[in-house]
């Protein structure tokens, strides 16, 4: 007797190399799903080996098939039904290894094929969209980052560096207020936020990346923009800004993305808009921006301690130039906030106007110039330019100001690999203006 046997094929999953922290892998991993008569069929990118098992012969025939790597939305779910109708098991995944063995073998999987494991049965898909998931890779060390970024008003793209691929995300649907006006972005446990402004109000939209849709997300305490921020697993931490009326804040709140609240936190030292924030060595820090009465650009960072829920003042830790806008005299306004990132616990900048990268040495806190950014990363003033933290890379996104259609790159630095060499990992026609960019790690 002959029966069938889907076998999902990864061939580049996340684990836990010898330094501790995750990493990408070449290899080819394999979960057996027990299955009807026939095979599914669908498209993507992917691959899906059918295998004709003979308990006798034990005789593998071998099919391949394609399916995709994207989460399926709520449209696609009646068409994966009809395949899989009579299959689903009510109290397991892979009925030979049990529900526990099948979620333990899942989260090693590549994020960008949960979307062919959703595809398989009710059942896989409704793992796939309760986020049970990426709860169990971020505890055990299991992180990929992908990166969010729009070059387009309410268009979003994501690429994921380790596979080289883009994908589009649905359209933005808020209203025209919000389209035009500036908004900031953050990625957060399985959620991109997108704060702007609406006709009266400061306003927040939620893409989920479970469901692939966006929805509106759950207000600030005290909503803000041209704040400082960046998120740690599950939470993220917001500070200073402005509130509707334009008043300068001293205030911070954390985000919880599984509960979805927003708590108050201690207050800053200082007021200030237009700064930047990163974690780095389990403390959050927001560095530069503008404050006082006359709207001074300030050169101190302040660092929160989470345990403490204290904030500590540090002189100089914003990596302010002198440049052409000090020469011409422009308003601090005109600059963008702190281009930095954390990797590995190191603080770099990315300096728009000498097209030099810096390096911030904690101990005697001062920026060193470590090398040159990508030759086509231009800017205006340091705006549409984006500098990030992937994992365990630095990557620049940007292109040069063209007139029409223009195109996008994004470069990747490992630093542990030794000086600067940046590695093109994908290109593509688009706007070359970045607006907003985010990296969701899970």
């Amino acid at each position: 007797m002959v029966e069938d046997r889907v076998c999902l094929v990864s061939r580049d999953y996340s684990r836990t190399c010898e330094q501790g922290r995750p990493c990408m892998n070449n290899r080819l991993e394999k979960i057996e799903v027990q299955q009807g008569k026939r095979p599914l069929e669908t498209d993507g990118e992917k691959e899906v080996v059918v295998r004709k098992v003979s308990k006798k012969s034990g005789i593998f025939v071998d099919t391949s098939l394609s399916i995709g790597g994207f989460l399926i939305s709520a449209s696609d779910q009646s068409s994966n039904k009809r395949h899989t109708g009579q299959n689903s098991d009510s109290s397991s995944l892979i009925s030979a290894i049990g529900r526990d063995n099948s979620i333990s073998c899942l989260i090693w999987c590549s994020r960008a094929d949960y979307g062919a494991i959703a595809s398989l049965n009710h059942n896989f898909r409704s793992l796939i969209r309760s986020g049970e998931l990426y709860r169990l890779r971020r505890l055990n060390g299991v992180v990929e980052h992908w990166v969010y970024f729009s070059c387009r008003l309410l268009e979003w793209e994501a690429f994921d560096p380790i596979r080289r691929r883009w994908m589009h995300l649905p359209n933005m649907n808020p209203y025209d207020c919000f389209m035009f006006s500036d908004k900031e972005s953050l990625a957060v446990g399985t959620e991109l936020l997108v704060f702007g402004r609406d006709l009266m109000s400061l306003v927040t939209f939620r893409y989920s990346l479970l469901t692939n849709t966006w929805s509106s997300g759950v207000n600030m305490n005290a909503p803000r923009c041209l704040f400082g921020s960046a998120s740690l697993g599950e939470i993220a931490i917001l500070a200073g800004g402005c509130d509707s009326r334009g008043n300068i804040l001293s205030s911070a709140e954390l985000y919880n993305s599984e509960l979805r609240i927003w708590k108050t936190l201690p207050s800053m030292k200082k007021p200030r808009k237009m700064c930047s924030g990163v974690f780095m060595d389990g403390k959050f820090y927001v560095i530069g921006g503008i404050g006082g009465t006359e709207s001074k650009l300030l050169t101190c960072g302040e660092e929160y301690n989470l345990e403490t829920e204290t904030w500590t003042e540090i002189p100089n830790m914003s990596p302010v130039r002198t440049d052409v806008a000090r020469e011409f005299n422009l308003p601090a306004t005109s600059e963008a906030p702190p281009l930095i990132a954390v990797v590995n616990n190191e603080l770099y900048a990315a300096d728009y106007a000498d097209m030099a990268l810096r390096k911030y040495d904690k101990i005697n806190r001062v920026w060193t110039t470590v090398g040159r950014l990508p030759e086509r990363a231009d800017s205006m003033n340091g705006w549409g330019l984006a500098f990030r933290a992937c994992g365990d890379m630095l990557i620049v996104i940007g292109g040069p100001r063209t007139v029409g259609q223009g195109f996008i790159e994004v470069n990747s630095w490992v630093p542990s690999d030794g000086p600067p060499q940046w590695d093109l990992l994908g290109r593509k026609q688009s706007g070359s203006f970045v607006y907003n960019c985010a990296v969701m790690g899970c």
